[in-house]
């Protein structure tokens, strides 16, 4: 005789999520957004394809669920990184880092990249909704540089807004590089995020003191608050 069936604990539902997501991720990255199914990933994550839609109602949903969680963990690790060691605030460093960090991460560079072979139509949907968060980021952005100007680590004879343009210009420029098949330069990619870094430090930062921790954690507060408002799990079923 079978007994009834016990409840999905909260606990349950999530790791089933994750699991769920994990399983998601990696086939995105294996066979791109159009080739993947709903059954394949069930089956990767050893669930029912039922099971899937009551987490997730489309496909479109379930990928942007797995972009939005990289995202949100890269955030999360870079304002970690500025509270353990104040150097990361500066702008050289802490792109230095979160370019090797997605050189290593599969699931969060082709999203970085826009790469359409991985991501095909579900690269719209993303710059749609991450699209969205433009201004907030660029009013971090901002409020980012000013705290580190006033730490006397950046030059006051440009405005943030022109100093935030040369940022965007040379990050974009490796991150493209990187995407392109056959990107010039060293093939090390320490050696290319050593480049990176060299390049946005001549370009904006200036000798002085060491960042102290307290305007390192006002930096990774202000990273933080992006976290408050990109959607939810639930947001995007």
């Amino acid at each position: 005789m079978t007994g009834p069936a016990l409840p999905v604990t909260a606990s349950a539902e999530a790791a089933r999520e994750d699991r769920l997501l994990d399983a998601a991720a990696g086939l995105l990255v294996r066979w791109g957004y159009q080739r993947v199914t709903i059954d394949e990933v069930a089956r990767g994550a050893g669930i029912g394809k039922g099971t899937v839609y009551l987490h997730f109602r489309t496909k479109e949903a379930l990928f942007l669920a797995v972009l939005l969680r990289s995202h949100r963990r890269v955030i999360a690790r870079m304002a970690e990184r500025m509270e353990a060691d104040p150097a990361e605030a500066l702008p050289a460093r802490a792109v230095r880092s979160l370019y090797r960090e997605l050189l290593d991460d599969p699931i969060t560079r082709p999203l970085y990249l826009g790469d359409p072979e991985v991501l095909g139509r579900l690269a719209h949907e993303a710059a749609g909704t991450l699209g969205d968060l433009t201004a907030r980021r660029t009013e971090m952005g901002r409020r980012w540089f000013g705290l580190v100007r006033e730490a006397g680590r950046m030059p006051d004879d440009l405005p943030i807004d022109s100093q935030m343009h040369v940022f965007s210009a040379v990050t974009t420029g490796f991150f493209f590089l990187d995407g392109m098949p056959a990107a010039p330069g060293p093939e090390d990619p320490d050696t290319r995020a050593d480049l990176l870094e060299h390049a946005l430090r001549s370009a904006l930062e200036s000798p002085g003191p060491p960042l102290t921790p307290e305007c390192a954690a006002e930096c990774a507060a202000l990273l933080r608050s992006l976290l408050d408002d990109l959607p939810t799990l639930s947001e995007t079923r």
